[in-house]
């Protein structure tokens, strides 16, 4: 009996302590259980959760199979890793068989703590794999309406409206169905689709999945991506039909309306592959091929940049449903796509937030203007109701003019959204394929209620936000009520501005200007978890480089830029810096493998146009704050920061050598750096003033950011930094490129007073003079000028500052992935709380501070197997701890 009890009292302690110890969020290449993975080792990683302080894994063991019962079973019939004893949790090479296109597999993990002590197994996650060469796509043809001749194709894009000649160029944007049979059970069932330039799918009469222009933007000369679908669920047996609509995209923009870039890859097509696993074991292949069936679709106009038109008496019903007569739609013609089909592993762009009017106003007889009180990037969507053929127009504007009507001036004119009603009750529409960024909806051609005037009536209206998908895993506030709202600005341009690129603005241009990635990549990685869209965007710039080394300012490279617009290296480094914040941020040395050639070709290119290791071109510090309007750099002579960027490059490309063990390189790139640092410094840096160029603030605060500056001669330059923002009356005038590093060199030299002085204030251009103004998404300009885009998120720097400086979430020298934790707070001005969490690749880091009289009170939460040093603000009794993972509170007397 006693023996009996003993182990009842052992078993409940077991159960106890893995209770107290268990893995959890588990993702495979950064995303809970992915669709379309297409590597044949993905990386594998989760987090650790426990109640318990000072929490370290030692070991894990993973299991992996092909169904989920054997891992029920404890057995993974796929890979087993056994007990491997490491800290590791973080991007796990699976190492088991290989890996079949488009079979699904399960995983589960356990781990040992740092008492040896195991925990049970995690529940089960999955991932789906892609299709990983030409003939797992089964003999799938790339299929259209219509094929464009080679003599109409237009590449590389041209700048602007093209070719008077060249015409309207409207394409028929086609739908196209195929019907199959079902007639056993389904276990499981995918698709794999590339629709180009957009597409939209539906089985069944449903529309497939939740996305929005699918697939991700891509140099579709050299690929395309496709989007994996588990359509298991709607699937029925007997007959089923597969149902595609197409748009245009950034595959062919037509010669009409608004356009930044004209050009044609071709008429959209579609390639697609269906693999349906059955229970019995057997499995069925349908393909795209000249069987399936095509006809024009409703909508009648299609551009990226132009907008969209539907006609709803064109509707086809019940075209994507069984039993539908198709006698009239032609059999599809088979074509020729992109040399490349690639998985899109990124998360979407989908739908993410609706906005209704906040108000409303008649400008005259049939056209009103909703306000729906924010700037985001979206679409209209309309509940209407009137008579056939009665046309309304939506024309969307993120501001207005002095009369009240949608202004698109600065973000592209025209846009609209055309919208023809059949007369059947209340209808529903929203665009398919093109977005804008805008506040207003100018509607022309209704009226918001039933009137003698005979015109439809819109029902509803709303705005349809939409962005990359990609989770939101920060959050930031304070008791400065300008600096909350600073931080909202800035969140709306990061929203707005993120889809399958990283685009400057939602209107006008949508391209994806590559200096933004690396300036601004701190402050959306403390917000979003977009390792698995970096990826993409990476890969982006490798297929956009020349084969020269040139990588140019946008990816993917639609149209060649003239001058500082295609070459400019601080725009080009982003292929160098951005992979490395990555690596520092999420520990994929996949990423580094995958740019290292690309990062030692550019900087190549680089050397080579040097003159005496400077460089003497680029844009500059753009949209600085000079005398003259915005635009290439004013206070900072050329040469200075596309040096000084030059041997960041080759500073960090010594540390990624080291990282990848290329022990040949790492001398040859800090032999390199010296070089350039040397000649930098002979160039640009007065012995006797201590100031750099100009003295500008982009030219100090560059040099001390990026270790230009000797240590003997620091302390004077940071003087002479805060010496220049005081002397402008805390005002700043550093631009794109300069700001960030003023930010940065201050929060490292502890000068965090300056950036709130600097911030906290909205009588010169600034974040608060745009919020003065009106803005409710970051501006193009400092002033916030309606000439420009009041939608850019190139500027919002400050909100790395308000996480790592304000609330003091930072990661020590040498730490990837917030392994080792900085918690550095710096309660500036007249702010007495602030908080900041951030959820790392181990779990969630939160800061929440407060000061009190002569007490400082921080409390701190720490992921398990990571650990952390608090280093107490200056003037405070207490100067550091050290803590490992757990929720922890102190508070330290003033001295």
């Amino acid at each position: 009996m006693k023996r009996l009890f003993l182990g009842a009292c052992f078993l409940l302690v077991m159960i106890a302590v893995q209770a107290q110890l268990q893995p959890v969020q588990l993702r495979c290449e950064f995303r809970k259980d992915p669709l379309g993975v297409a590597i044949q080792h993905p990386g594998l990683s989760w987090e650790l959760k426990s109640e318990e302080k000072n929490v370290r894994q030692t070991a894990y063991r993973i299991l992996v199979a092909d169904e989920p019962e054997l891992l029920s079973k404890e057995q993974g019939n796929v890979w087993d890793s056994k007990k491997i004893k490491t800290a590791a949790s973080i991007q796990i090479s699976y190492n088991g068989k290989p890996l079949q296109p488009g079979k699904k597999y399960y995983w589960k993990v356990m781990v040992w703590n740092e008492k040896n002590t195991a925990s049970s197994f995690s529940t089960i996650a999955s991932w789906q794999m892609g299709l990983l060469t030409d003939a797992d796509w089964s003999g799938a043809r790339w299929i259209g309406y219509e094929v464009l001749p080679d003599t109409s194709i237009i590449l590389p894009f041209a700048h602007g409206n093209g070719k008077k000649d060249w015409g309207q160029r409207r394409d028929v944007l086609p739908m196209f169905r195929k019907t199959f049979n079902i007639t056993k059970v389904v276990a499981d069932a995918a698709v794999f689709i590339s629709g180009l330039g957009q597409f939209e799918m539906r089985i069944n009469g449903q529309k497939t999945g939740d996305h929005f222009l699918d697939p991700g933007w891509t140099q579709f000369s050299k690929k395309a991506q496709y989007v994996t679908f588990d359509i298991t669920n709607q699937l029925q047996l007997g007959e089923n039909v597969i149902g595609v609509l197409l748009g245009n995209g950034f595959y062919y923009i037509p010669g009409e309306r608004y356009r930044k870039l004209t050009g044609a890859y071709g008429y959209p097509k579609l390639i697609a592959t269906i693999r349906i696993r059955y229970k019995d074991g057997t499995e069925q292949t349908i393909v795209s091929d000249n069987s399936w069936r095509t006809a024009p679709s409703p909508v009648f106009f299609s551009s990226i940049y132009g907008g969209e038109d539907y006609d709803a008496n064109n509707e086809k019903t019940g075209w994507d449903q069984k039993g539908y007569n198709e006698t009239d739609w032609k059999k599809a013609i088979i074509t020729t796509g992109p040399p490349k089909l690639v998985a899109q592993m990124a998360p979407p762009i989908k739908v993410m937030q609706s906005f209704d009017p906040v108000g409303k106003k008649e400008l005259s007889k049939g056209i009103w203007v909703y306000d729906l009180g924010q700037n985001f990037s979206g679409i209209p969507s309309i509940k209407v109701s009137g008579k056939k053929g009665d046309t309304v127009r939506l024309r969307p504007a993120e501001l207005i003019n002095a009369d009240g009507s949608a202004n698109q001036k600065a973000t592209g004119s025209p846009h609209y959204y055309t919208y023809v009603l059949k007369g059947e009750g209340v209808e529903e529409w929203q665009p398919r394929f093109a977005y804008y960024g805008f506040r207003y909806v100018q509607v022309e051609g209704a009226t918001p209620e039933a009137d003698n005037t005979g015109l439809p009536v819109i029902k509803r209206l709303q705005g349809l936000h939409i962005r990359n998908s990609a989770n939101e895993i920060g959050s930031f506030s304070c008791s400065n009520e300008l600096f909350d709202k600073t931080n909202d600005l800035i969140r709306w341009a990061i929203r707005s501005n993120m889809v399958s690129v990283f685009t400057d603005c939602p209107h006008r241009e949508k391209l994806g200007w590559l200096e933004e990635t690396q300036l601004m990549g701190a402050s959306v990685q403390y917000n979003y978890d977009i390792a698995a869209l970096i990826k993409k965007v990476v890969h982006d710039m490798i297929d956009a480089q020349t084969p020269e080394g040139l990588i140019p300012d946008i990816a993917p490279e639609y149209v060649h830029f003239d001058g500082g617009f295609r070459d400019s290296p601080e725009w080009g480094s982003a292929g160098v810096i951005f992979p490395w914040y990555a690596f520092q941020w999420y520990g994929d040395t996949a990423i580094l493998r995958d740019a290292y050639p690309m990062m030692k070709k550019y900087v190549q290119y680089l050397k080579g146009k040097a003159k005496d290791n400077i460089l003497y071109f680029g844009l500059g510090d753009w949209f600085d704050l000079g005398p003259d309007r915005p635009g290439v750099s004013q206070l900072t002579p050329e040469g200075v920061t596309s040096t000084a960027t030059y041997y960041y490059d080759l500073t960090i490309l010594s540390k990624i050598a080291r990282v990848l063990g290329d022990k040949n390189e790492i001398p040859v790139f800090e032999d390199w750096a010296q070089t350039v640092r040397t000649a930098f410094n002979k160039k640009f840096f007065n012995t006797t003033t201590k100031q750099y160029a100009t003295g500008s603030q982009a030219a100090n605060a560059m040099a001390l950011y990026m270790g230009l500056v000797k240590p003997q001669d620091r302390t004077a330059v940071v003087r002479n930094l805060v010496k220049d923002i005081r002397a402008h009356n805390n005002a700043l005038t550093g631009g794109d490129v300069g700001y960030r590093y003023v930010l940065r060199a201050l929060e490292d030299a502890g000068y965090s007073d300056v950036i709130y002085d600097m911030n906290n204030r909205s009588d010169v251009p600034g974040y608060g003079f745009q919020l003065a103004h009106g803005a409710t998404a970051l501006t193009e300009s400092w002033a916030a000028l309606p000439s420009v885009s009041n939608n850019h998120f190139m500027l919002g720097h400050l909100m790395e500052w308000f996480y790592s400086g304000l609330c003091g979430i930072r990661q020590a020298e040498g730490s990837v992935g917030f392994k080792i934790i900085e918690i550095r707070p710096h309660p500036v001005g007249s702010i007495t709380t602030a908080h900041a969490q951030y959820h790392s690749v181990y779990g969630l880091i939160e800061v929440d501070w407060k000061k009190e009289a002569a007490r400082f009170t921080i409390t701190v939460s720490v992921p398990p197997n990571t650990s952390a040093t608090i280093y107490f603000p200056e003037g405070y009794e207490r100067q550091q701890i050290k803590i490992g993972s757990g929720a922890y509170s102190f508070t330290v007397k003033s001295k």
